[in-house]
């Protein structure tokens, strides 16, 4: 017997992945409910929201796990280059893994579904997590948390950015580019 928070699990998960490759618009219900082994009708059973708070939840719970590698990734790495040239790797070896299929794991849906509130929210929530993580690393490192903070918008977005453009070109060359360049910014800005 599937206890339901196992299978309320499952369909979180696929439908992160289904999201993270498909976006918001291009994923069926029906193919919600296959890719989570769930039954037909318990869609709405386990999310009364639907669709919607399924995407919402799916992003929370992709937001989390790149916050916990973000994480882990810089408490590893013994300086900010280092950190940064790790970061990227990670990110290019799982976008290239997936055959250029999944880049980030919310921006997909935060493009195609910035119409729902609901979702807006998930995807704010998540960027702004990572952001938060990255700064703290920063700050950790010696730089004045005014200026992590700033560093920390700036390389999300120029991450974000060459993971578009790496995925779009079959090609991780502007993720290492990005990462070289904030690489050499992190090193002017260390006390």
């Amino acid at each position: 017997m599937v206890r339901r928070t196992d299978t309320r699990r499952r369909m979180v998960t696929s439908a992160a992945e289904l999201f993270r490759a498909q976006g918001y618009h291009a994923t069926g219900l029906n193919q919600l409910v296959g890719a989570g082994g769930a039954p037909k009708g318990s869609l709405y059973f386990h999310f009364p929201g639907g669709k919607e708070q399924l995407a919402a939840e799916a992003i929370t719970h992709s937001s989390e796990n790149m916050a916990a590698l973000l994480r882990e990734v810089l408490e590893a790495s013994p300086d900010c280059g280092t950190a940064i040239t790790q970061v990227v790797e990670a990110l290019g070896k799982n976008l290239a893994g997936t055959d250029y299929r999944c880049g980030c794991p919310i921006a997909t849906v935060a493009l195609d579904a910035g119409d729902s509130e609901t979702i807006r929210q998930a995807c704010t929530d998540g960027y702004t997590s990572w952001h938060a993580v990255i700064t703290e690393y920063l700050t950790g490192q010696g730089i004045e948390p005014g200026t992590a903070a700033t560093l920390g918008t700036i390389a999300l977005s120029a991450i974000e950015g060459a993971l578009l453009l790496a995925r779009t070109q079959h090609d991780l060359a502007p993720l290492h580019a990005v990462g070289e360049h904030l690489r050499a910014t992190f090193a002017r800005e260390l006390p």
